[in-house]
């Protein structure tokens, strides 16, 4: 069962994203609250993901997403904005956040969505992900992103090829023919040798590299 919190200050739409997860058989709601509770209610209930607005009146979305993050289990937290590009949006992920959702997303993705996260998936809603690379990326140097990738193994550059295309820790491992354990392995040291703290963030230096090509399937090795 995957735990999720929905914090937004909406009500209306915390009601609905929540009747949407809990129709799922594996995905359970366990608590849909205001930001100023968010942290408070994480720690109580221990939730896998996070779905987080980014812009709330009564707290910073971004001062909750810090809070979450040092917590004892930090959840994998994933950021909602209506907007089609919000400045925040950049912040959030060069701070952690493993991705972001339009708040008019699809409702019957949102569970597909929610079992990424939860699988270690990174997720950044089609309609913004070119004018997030380019922001995200544009004040870094080429020649440093070269030297980072330099480091990886080829099978650890595969496995950030399988991260940039958006697939889970589950579905790279049957992709490679791979344990998850295993794959769970490479993707720490890349990004240890990326030098990031997330696989957003990794995702994003793929996309700058030009590395993301037609899948296809890798014997083991």
């Amino acid at each position: 069962m995957i735990r999720v919190l929905v914090v937004d200050d909406e009500a209306l739409l915390r009601t609905g994203f929540q009747h949407i997860l809990d129709a799922s058989d594996d995905i359970e709601v366990v608590a849909a609250v205001s930001g100023g509770e968010a942290v408070r209610t994480a720690r109580a209930t221990a939730p896998d993901v996070v779905l987080l607005d980014i812009r709330m009146p009564d707290v910073d979305g971004l001062t909750v997403l810090a809070g979450l993050l040092r917590l004892p289990q930090p959840p994998v937290v994933a950021m909602l904005t209506t907007f089609d590009m919000d400045e925040y949006v950049v912040t959030a992920l060069r701070s952690g956040a493993a991705g972001f959702l339009l708040k008019d997303t699809d409702p019957e993705e949102l569970p597909f969505l929610v079992r990424a996260l939860a699988d270690g998936g990174c997720v950044l809603s089609s309609k913004v992900t070119r004018t997030v690379v380019d922001r995200y990326l544009q004040a870094g140097c080429p020649e440093q992103t070269a030297r980072r990738l330099d480091r990886l193994t080829d099978r650890e550059r595969a496995v950030l090829v399988l991260i940039a295309e958006g697939l889970s820790n589950t579905d790279i491992a049957g992709r490679m023919h791979l344990s998850t354990g295993t794959v769970k392995d490479h993707v720490s040291a890349v990004l240890g040798k990326l030098e990031v703290n997330s696989r957003v963030q990794a995702a994003l230096l793929a996309e700058r590299a030009g590395l993301l090509t037609p899948p296809q399937d890798l014997e083991p090795g």
